[in-house]
């Protein structure tokens, strides 16, 4: 009872796209954000050094209900960075906002979310868009409207460690982060969404958190790294820029369409939420901005090296090979009459005795 008690208040926390009604009118929406095969470069620690190279998409941030340019986050763009290095796909956020940290209250702290599309019909609004309502969603009856989420809520998570997927709470078969509220989460619509490993009806206790990530402050001094007693690290409405740094396999073992599965080449569907406490208000599931109103492209791009590659074209009896081939010929016959002659002269050499030399 406990774990579902838990599990509940996570998932609560985790509305990546908590929408009602008709999709609002949005223009600008979508965008790219480009993974470039960098491997080695990026450390997972929240601090945004190891990123200067890579280049940044720049959203908006809209109210995600009402998308309007009026009422766009004060703070401005968030800016969504991405790598991979053939095996894990790591992606940065920056968004520029006062440090605002309450310990235990993540809703007076900033949030962020990752959203990206499993089914083949899961849409952008209303988290997947299955029409079903409160209680009847089944793996079945919500079938291609799958989405995965990725939330992160800050409020016991200590600036620059590690959270997300643990021992614990992978050995329990669940998508949970009792540590840091940095969960793995399904989706089929806004009233449908779970932890990885929980779900209507039944138990589908083999999964697991793929996500780790921390997060960072550039207003916070940093010596040797923050513990838990230091909270709240910083001083209140001190100027600065957050930073969300995450990594996840480019596949996963996922048996359930819980999670998306990512390929090197091949475009996926993606979409990125803010939430953040104005005026020092804890902010609401459905009171958070989105990157866009829209899917965002996420390119996962191959290396250089192997876009550059192209194998030479295949003729089969080119000059060299023929001529290779004629050698061969021409060893085997030599070998041949060599054997031969040797074993003609061998048959017709006299025997004499030492003695009669």
């Amino acid at each position: 009872m406990r774990l579902l008690l838990v599990a509940a208040a996570l998932v609560a926390c985790a509305a990546a796209h908590e929408h009602h009604g008709e999709a609002p009118t949005c223009a600008g929406g979508g965008g790219r954000v480009v993974a470039e095969f960098r491997p080695g470069e990026v450390t997972l620690d929240g601090h945004p050094a190891d990123w200067e190279a890579v280049e940044a998409s720049e959203f908006s941030l809209l109210p995600a209900l009402d998308p309007d340019d009026d009422k766009a986050y004060t703070g401005g763009k968030v800016a969504v960075k991405a790598v991979h290095d053939g095996v894990n796909v790591f992606f940065m956020l920056q968004v520029d906002g006062d440090y605002a940290y309450t310990k235990g209250e993540s809703k007076k702290c900033p949030s962020v979310a990752l959203m990206f599309q499993v089914g083949e019909k899961a849409t952008y609004y209303n988290m997947g868009g299955c029409k079903d309502l409160p209680g009847s969603c089944t793996r079945k009856s919500c079938r291609d409207h799958e989405v995965d989420i990725m939330h992160f809520s800050v409020g016991n998570a200590i600036p620059g460690r590690l959270y997300g997927g643990n021992h614990i709470d992978n050995a329990a078969g669940n998508g949970g982060d009792r540590f840091g509220h940095l969960v793995d989460v399904y989706a089929w619509n806004p009233h449908c969404r779970y932890l990885d490993g929980i779900g209507p009806k039944e138990n589908n206790s083999n999964a697991q958190n793929d996500w780790h990530g921390a997060w960072w402050h550039s207003s916070l001094t940093f010596h040797s790294g923050f513990v838990d007693d230091d909270s709240p690290y910083g001083k209140k409405d001190d100027k600065g820029t957050y930073y969300f740094e995450f990594s996840r396999p480019l596949r996963t073992m996922d048996q359930f369409q819980q999670d998306a599965q990512f390929t090197i080449g091949e475009p996926s569907n993606m979409a990125v939420a803010f939430w953040y406490p104005t005026d020092g208000k804890p902010w609401s599931n459905s009171q958070h901005y989105s990157a866009s109103c829209d899917w965002v492209t996420l390119d996962i791009q191959p290396s250089l090296e192997a876009a550059r590659y192209r194998p030479a074209p295949n003729r089969s009896w080119d000059a060299a090979t023929a001529f290779a081939l004629l050698l061969s010929v021409v060893a085997v016959c030599v070998s041949i009459f060599v054997g031969y002659s040797a074993s003609k002269n061998k048959s017709g050499v006299q025997f004499t005795q030492l003695a009669q030399i």
